[in-house]
Parts: structure tokens; sequence; C-alpha cells
């Protein structure tokens, strides 16, 4: 089967097949992409003939004809108009021409299976797998940021060798690891890497240079590069780029490769019939519509190219009830000992596994009578719902891949090659499972519904309740609960011998809910924070030590945050386990004041103070003089593009100033930093630590000047906060 699949300007398709002994190419030219048309609702009485007599003149329709599909789960088959189109590009165009060419009124008709991805397109028509059979040849090219700002690069990194020097150089190194490898697959830290190595063979007239296996093509560009914003969130899409016979992993344009590698990613291939590389770049959301595309069409529903499912009629009441989100419980700030943390094994796939919650069944007309989501009314349909389908393979395989990493570790000499695979596998697996459910509330989902969604989580609401009531009618005291995770401790108000086992009680709580309840880890101790100027508890920020283990558990705090200097980090780490080992504050504050007197002494790396922070907008779109205009600045004055949703990189050198001066880019050459800044970044992070236990910032301040005697006991803090 072909694992990566390309489109020529001629019409022509070349499908490439992995090897033992090398690539093999299939060239065709009979391959005509389709769309369809048909009446937006089932009770129009709307004749397509006209429509189609006028496709049928269309010099991009290579043919027409009517065939029965469904166009849509709630519908039976009928009858619609099959467009074969000459060009794969020509697709959209000709779908927005169905107003234009048609005599019905606007909104009549809906065209279907237009907005594919190229390749994902002729796999799905053609049925194809295209999940290589033989294990794929990488080659990863990469260069410095600094090589970035022009159109020549003095430096390229190759298989793991820099090289450097002029074009001919470079270009003679990337060419001889080309033989050397035959790579399927070009890792490449930037897209932009190919049409510049093609720019600079053109300039130093290298005429044989090329990244290509097919001698007429050296590259094509499938997109340039745009800004979006999701969920409040900026986001930056490079430019994509295809080279004829290999497939194009851009490392700065990829999530799944990112978060898991390579085996995840092919992992993933085989599920959705997406080929490599549209894998690697698209999100998890246009993964997961793939999936469930595949599954319409074992079905034969089409896929509309607009949502315009309309949301269900509610009375004021349920709109009400219906817009909560998951349960949750609020910490109890402080200093826990003994805490058992608790985890539904993917709660929510598994609600819409075991619930039966899918668009085509939620609500059905059916059993409208019928009250089956509990405190919403909403009916739910004996017949099985396509979305069971979609992910039960994917929750069984899931399970099976941890259950072979437990076995593996398990074992006295564990294989890490196999280790890496199946972990790579169970991340890439998790993702999809992670977004099913808020996908179910995306109004752009091609098959979502809201009422899924307001199902989801009323359904999830009881089950935590449930869960709840049965552990402190067991002798376990809940002390945070969030969604699908549950934290307790043994409730000193129930004798031990009157307090249940927690596994069993978590065996018999899994089986009344239906879905496995997991006991996650045990902990000698674990500190829910406070939010920053609240008592109340942050619910999403606690650090624990694992029993038994020199492993710590954080979440919320500095150390998981992507825009913490290195030197930060290991600070509260060490702070972490300073407070572990001594049970004493104080212990901590003088292990910051260590980091403080080592930080004014001069004596930090400054590649170990380098902050990364996402950039928003474009620099002419700021209005204050913030440490990311400033760096945006030194960028722009290198020639450095940055582009909104991309990360820049700095040293804080004079938070002082409100210049470009204020910050130094990380790769430039740095001499100082701004002492002062980083102390306020280090004693915030140890804020974090030790503010469970009822110190704040000036608390500690004091401490770390002399300004008091402050003596507090770790235990007696624990049991006043706990």
């Amino acid at each position: 089967m072909p694992f990566t699949i390309d489109f020529l300007d001629d019409g022509r398709v070349l499908e490439w097949e992995a090897t033992d002994d090398g690539p093999i190419v299939t060239e065709r030219d009979d391959y005509t992409p389709r769309f369809h048309v048909a009446p937006r609702s089932p009770t129009a009485d709307i004749d397509l003939t006209r429509l189609r007599t006028l496709y049928e003149r269309h010099p991009d329709v290579v043919a027409t004809e009517v065939v029965p599909r469904r166009p849509g789960f709630r519908r039976d088959d009928e009858r619609v108009l099959a467009v074969d189109v000459d060009h794969i590009d020509r697709i959209t165009s000709l779908a927005r021409q169905t107003r234009q060419l048609s005599t019905y009124p606007i909104g009549d008709l809906a065209c279907f299976n237009v907005d594919f991805s190229r390749e994902f397109r002729y796999c799905l028509e053609n049925d194809i797998d295209p999940t290589p059979a033989t294990e794929l040849s990488t080659l990863r090219l990469s260069v410095p940021v600094t090589e970035t700002s022009g159109d020549i690069y003095g430096e390229l990194t190759v298989a793991g060798e820099t090289v450097t020097g002029p074009p001919s150089d470079i270009l003679a190194a990337v060419q001889a690891a080309l033989e050397d490898h035959d790579p399927d697959i070009l890792v490449c830290s930037t897209s932009d890497i190919i049409p510049t190595l093609h720019g600079m063979a053109a300039v130093a007239g290298v005429d044989d240079f090329t990244l290509s296996r097919w001698p007429d093509v050296d590259y094509q560009q499938l997109a340039s590069r745009s800004t979006y914003s999701s969920y409040g969130r900026v986001g930056h899409s490079p430019a994509r780029y295809n080279v004829p016979g290999r497939a194009i992993i851009d490392e700065s344009n990829t999530f799944f490769y990112g978060e898991t590698n390579l085996d995840g990613v092919l992992d993933l291939v085989s599920r959705s019939k997406k080929p490599v590389q549209e894998l690697a770049w698209a999100s998890i959301g246009n993964v997961l519509t793939a999936i469930q595309i595949c599954e319409a069409h074992d079905r034969g529903v089409l896929v509309p190219w607009n949502s315009w499912r309309h949301e269900f009629y509610k009375p004021m009441g349920t709109l009400h009830d219906a817009d909560r989100g998951g349960f949750i419980f609020a910490p109890e700030v402080g200093l826990h000992e003994n805490v058992h943390e608790l985890d539904f094994s993917s709660l929510y796939p598994n609600i819409i596994c075991t619930r039966n919650v899918s668009p085509d069944v939620i609500r059905c007309d059916c059993h409208s009578d019928r009250d089956d989501v509990p405190g919403l009314g909403y009916s739910i349909c004996d017949d099985r719902g396509y979305l069971v389908d979609v992910l039960q393979p994917i929750i069984d395989a899931r399970d099976e891949i941890k259950a072979a990493i437990r076995r593996e570790k398990e074992r006295d000499d564990p294989d890490e090659d196999r280790l890496a695979e199946l972990e790579g596998r169970s991340g890439a697996l998790k993702w999809i499972l992670v977004a099913c459910f808020g996908y179910q509330g995306f109004s752009n989902a091609k098959f979502g519904r809201i009422e899924c969604h307001e199902a989801i989580n009323a359904f999830a609401r009881e089950i935590l309740l449930t869960a709840k009531q049965r552990l402190e009618a067991s002798g376990w005291r809940v002390v945070h609960g969030i969604v699908d995770s549950i934290w307790v401790t043994p409730d000193a108000d129930v004798a031990d011998n009157n307090r249940a086992d927690l596994d069993a009680l978590a065996q018999e709580i899994s089986e009344d809910v239906e879905i496995r309840l997991e006991h996650e880890a045990h902990y000698d101790w674990v500190a829910f924070v406070p939010q920053r100027e609240s008592d109340a508890g942050a619910l999403t920020k606690y650090f624990g030590k694992v029993a038994g283990d020199d492993e710590f558990k954080v979440r919320g705090i500095e150390a998981r945050q992507r825009s913490t200097p290195v030197f930060i980090e290991e600070v509260q780490r060490d702070c972490l386990e300073c407070l572990d080992a001594t049970r004493s504050p104080e212990a901590v504050i003088g292990r910051l004041e260590r980091a403080i007197a080592s930080l004014r002494a001069g004596n930090i790396a400054v590649d170990r103070l380098v902050e990364r922070n996402r950039v928003s907008k474009p620099l002419e779109g700021y209005t204050q003089n913030t440490q990311n205009v400033a760096a945006l600045k030194r960028a722009h004055e290198q020639g450095l593009a940055v582009h909104p949703g991309q990360d820049i990189e700095y040293v804080v050198v004079d938070d002082e100033k409100s210049s470009r001066d204020r910050v130094a880019l990380a790769h430039e050459e740095v001499e100082t930093y701004d002492a002062s800044y980083y102390e306020t970044q280090l004693v915030r992070a140890v804020e974090s630590v030790l503010s469970p236990l009822g110190w704040d910032r000036s608390d500690i301040r004091r401490e770390t000047s002399g300004g008091r005697d402050r003596t507090f006991n770790f235990f007696q803090n624990s049991q006043q906060n706990g």
C-alpha cells in the first residue's frame, strides 16, 4: 500500500510504496475525485435533473450520476447527485458553483464530501490503507534560528552532522545524505528548508540538486503560511510543501510527531486513512474527524461541507441544567498526608460507549418519552450509535497497549525500543480520546451535536457524585475531585477496621458505573495550592510525593509551565525535595537564599534563564512595551520573522528598560542578566511551594531579609490546613 501520494499538475497521481528493496512508484492518470449534491431537507421535493444537465456541460466535470446515499446519519438512502471532477483542485470551486448553476432557492441544496485533504480523499475513495508495509527510513534536516532570516544557509545539520560553509558544500552534504539514506521521510526543523535549498541550488548553479524522487518535479507548495485563532489562543501554521516520493514532517508544524513519535503517527495513519505527511500536520480534531468520516463512509453516509445542525428545542429550565461542565469538588488548601488518587479510565470516551451517546441517536424520535440522561430528560435510542463504533476500538487498543507496557516494564531487561513504540502509540490514542468529548460541542464539527456534549457532562457528574458518596460512606475523606479524578485520605473519625479496602471499593464502584475506577497513585503527602489572590484552592495546582518512590507529581505550578526558565524550575524542584526531606519551610527558605546568592553573584549560566513565550499578534499590534515586544523588536532588527502563534525565546537583561534592550534573544551572546527580575521569579516559584502551608510572598521576603523569626512546624501546618 502507498505511504505517500503525489498529485501532479496535469492530473496524474503517483502512489509510492515502501519495500525492503526500495520505493516502488505507480502512476495513475484515471483518477477522478467525486463530490455530491443533495437536498438539504429530506422532505424537500427537488428534481436534480436540471442541475445534473448543467454540470455535465461544465468543462471540469468528467461524469455525473444519481446514486443512493444517506445525506446524514438520521436519514435513509436518498437519490443524490454524484459529480466526478477531472482534477482534485477543482472540487471546491465546482461545489461553490452549485448555487450559481441551479435555479433552486438558496439553502435548498447542500454539497457533501467537499473539503477533504488530498491524500485522505484519494485513500478513502480508492479504499486504500496508507499504513506502510515495511519500516520507513528517515533523514532529519535542521537549521538554527539565526539562519532563517536569509535566502542562503551558512549552516545546516544533516542527519546529526552540522555542515557549514558555502552553498555548494551544504548542498553536497544534503545530496550525499539522500544517496546514503534514501529516506522515505524528510524530518525538517522548518518546512522552509525545502524551497531554500532548491533556491540555493539555483543561485549556485547546482543543476542536479533535488530532494525529490520524481525527475520532473523538485517540490510543490501545498499551502501558504497563516495565522489562526482557536479558543482565544493564537496559532501559526507555516507554509506546507510536498516533495514527490517522500513524506515531509515539519517539526514546527506537527502535533502528533512532537507529542508522540513515528510509531504513534503510524498507528493513527492506520485508523484514519490519512497518510504520514497529512497525519503529521493534522490537528487532533482533524484526525478524529477523519476516523469518523471513515465510519460514515462505511455506512454510506455523506459528509456535509458546512455544518448546519440545529440545536434541538429545550425549555429554559433544561437549558440551565444542561449548561454545566463536569463536577468539581473544591480542593482543601494545605498539605494532606497518606493520599490516594483515583481516576476513571478514559471517562468521557467510556461514557460515550457505555451509555451509547452519539449524535445520531441522542434525543431520537422513537423513544422521545424516555428520560435516559440524568437531569436533562434526553432519550437515547437503543440502536448502536456510530460514535461508539469509532471510539470503542480505540479504547480497547489503548487498554491492550497499556497492558503491554506494564508487562514490558516488569521484565528483568525491558526492550527500550519496544517500550518507545508502545508509549508512542498509547500517547497518540490518548489524545484522540481526550478530544472526542469536546469535539461534540464544537460548532464546526462535521458530526458533532451539542446535546451529546451536554449528556456526557450529565453522566460524568452523576458518576463522580456516586463515587464520592460511596467513598465517604466507606471511611474515606475526599480532599479534591475534578471531572474524572478524585483524591481521598483515610477519614480520621472512622476506625481502621471499619474502613473499606480501597482497591476492593474501587472495583465495586467500577462495576456499578460500568467504567473502571483505577488507583492512579499513592502519595506520602499532597499539597493543594491556593489561588494567587484568594484563599480558595486552585483547581489544577498541586504537588505531591509519590509513596515509595523518589518521584514528585507536579501540576500547574512553575515547574510545569512551558515559559519557566530551567534555573527556576530546578530551584523549585529542589525546594520540593527539601520540603519532603526536612519537613521544614525554613529549610526551603535556606535553599531559596542560596539560589538568590548565586543569582546575584552572576554564577548562573545565561542559557538556564531563557524564557519562552508565545507571540499573540504582530509587532505593530502591541500597545504596551512588554518583554515580548522588546524581543520582537530585536528579532525584527535582525531580520528574523516571528509570526503570531510562534514562540520567541529571550533572556531578561534589564527589566527596568522599555526598549529592545530590555531583553536579549536566546541565540545572542548574552553576558549578563537582570538578577533582580529573576529573583522575583524565584520568590514566586517558592511561594507556590510554601503557600499551602500558609506562607505568602511577603512572608518569604521578610524571612529572606532576616526581618523576623518565624518557625512553623511542618506537621502542625499540615494539620491546620488539612
